[in-house]
């Protein structure tokens, strides 16, 4: 009879140890260890879709073809950025992202598309009906003869419809959902994912179809599931925004063919994910022109710069300690710039509530904001105004002096685009004057006092 023994498998790294452990021995991660059934029979050949594929032969280097595979252009100029100019012909694609948050949706119009312009699009639904999906693509007007719908949660039945079908695209929704009867593990274990996964990406490299597989996240954000499971895939694409807020930012984490630096903005509308040709003039649309406390910073999304509104509150704190509280920003960030006004500006904020929000609830990671915000936070402790017409870009360092940024050519070229007539910056950012562009005044400031004086109206 067949041994069954109980083993620990890391849902980071995937190694398997005897006994549990808090710590995984292997990749040093905490309460990642979970327990697993294993069998010792031999491996059931069930999967017959999987035998019949063949082994692959070796070819000659210079019989390999130089060009690339044609890709399938999407008219979501969006998504189209973030894939690199198109769907691959046999990439595995694994895109991740809160519950909730559009994937589905995004999925299903993309598939809409390659349905009415290439062919057949297989959409395997793991863990909705078909009904659910139908419904779902009636409210998005979607009436696509050729997109078909499977609900089933069996990989190897999945793959038998994949080979009767022959898909342009296939679409796996989730890959946590299913699971591979040749296991006796539940679905969505460390091994089934990462076996599920591994048999569909052998299919479809077979077949080249390009493959789309949803996948959960944990509650830091990550992909649920090993993290081999991202180095198997050809790219990685995450979605984020915030489930109050209308717009939705399309990241690509891993891309084979093409750069990880690209952002694709989109709103979630009545017809769907809509995608937001000039993100800028999105995330500016309301705001209050002459306002005390407000900025307009240039933050760079991937390889585009966007332009946003940094709102900052300064009050009389009631309580012995005061409350800095940031939203869309790194809270280290702001405890830098508050400390830096206070001892380098002269602006007392010891007793003084500070509160800052990057509205429309983008997230700013990098250092270019810095000053913005602590033009904001002056501005709201002065109650004096910045002009609606100034962009502010630029790190501010521990000295209070001013530090260059990256791609400032293109930011200015965003700001002027979008009517900024003037923009402080780094002095040292002056020195390629020849390579700023016309139309817009640039101000080259050497410490942040000198910047705050220019930038305020007082």
């Amino acid at each position: 009879m067949a041994k069954t023994k109980i083993r620990y498998v890391c849902s980071e790294c995937g190694s398997a140890q005897m006994k549990w452990m808090g710590k995984c021995p292997d990749c040093n991660e905490w309460n990642t260890l979970e327990e697993m059934v294993m069998d010792d029979s031999p491996v059931s050949r069930n999967n017959g879709a999987l035998m019949n594929l063949g082994a692959p032969q070796p070819l000659s280097l210079p019989d390999i073809p130089t060009e690339p595979s044609r890709r399938i252009v999407l008219s979501n100029g969006e998504l189209n950025r973030v894939l690199g100019g198109g769907i691959v012909p046999g990439a595995g694609i694994l895109v991740g992202g809160d519950p909730g948050i559009g994937k589905s949706t995004l999925l299903i119009q993309m598939a809409a598309e390659v349905a009415q312009k290439v062919g057949e699009v297989l959409y395997v639904s793991a863990e909705e009906s078909a009904y659910q999906i139908s419904q779902r693509a009636g409210r998005l007007g979607i009436r696509e003869p050729n997109l078909l719908i499977l609900s089933d949660t069996v990989l190897e039945q999945i793959m038998e419809r994949i080979l009767e079908v022959q898909p342009a695209l296939i679409i796996v929704d989730s890959v946590q959902a299913i699971h591979s009867s040749a296991s006796n593990s539940a679905a969505g274990t460390v091994s089934q994912v990462r076996d599920c996964t591994a048999h569909l990406l052998r299919l479809v490299k077979h077949q080249n179809v390009p493959l789309f597989l949803v996948g959960h996240v944990t509650k830091e954000g990550t992909i649920a599931g090993p993290r081999v499971l991202e180095h198997m895939v050809d790219a990685v694409l995450q979605l984020e925004g915030e489930r109050f807020h209308s717009y939705r930012l399309l990241r690509s984490i891993k891309n084979r063919f093409g750069s990880t630096n690209e952002v694709g903005v989109f709103e979630m509308g009545e017809r769907g994910m809509e995608e937001v040709a000039n993100p800028s003039e999105f995330f500016l649309a309301e705001r209050l022109p002459n306002a005390s406390g407000s900025a307009i910073a240039v933050p760079m999304e991937g390889s585009r710069p966007l332009l946003v509104e940094i709102q900052a509150l300064s009050s009389a704190t009631a309580f012995s300690q005061p409350r800095r509280t940031g939203n869309g920003i790194d809270f280290n960030r702001l405890l830098l710039v508050t400390a830096v006004l206070s001892k380098r500006v002269g602006i007392n904020l010891a007793v003084q509530d500070i509160f800052v929000n990057v509205i429309g609830g983008l997230k700013i990671g990098e250092p270019a904001a810095d000053m913005a915000m602590a033009a904001a936070i002056a501005s709201s402790y002065r109650n004096l105004p910045i002009a609606a017409d100034l962009a502010i870009i630029g790190e501010v360092g521990l000295s209070g002096e001013l530090r260059s940024v990256s791609h400032l050519p293109r930011r200015l070229s965003e700001a002027a685009k979008l009517g900024f007539k003037r923009a402080i910056v780094p002095r040292s950012a002056l020195r390629r004057k020849d390579d700023l562009p016309k139309g817009i005044e640039v101000l080259g400031m050497r410490t942040l006092s000198d910047a705050l004086s220019t930038a305020l109206m007082e």
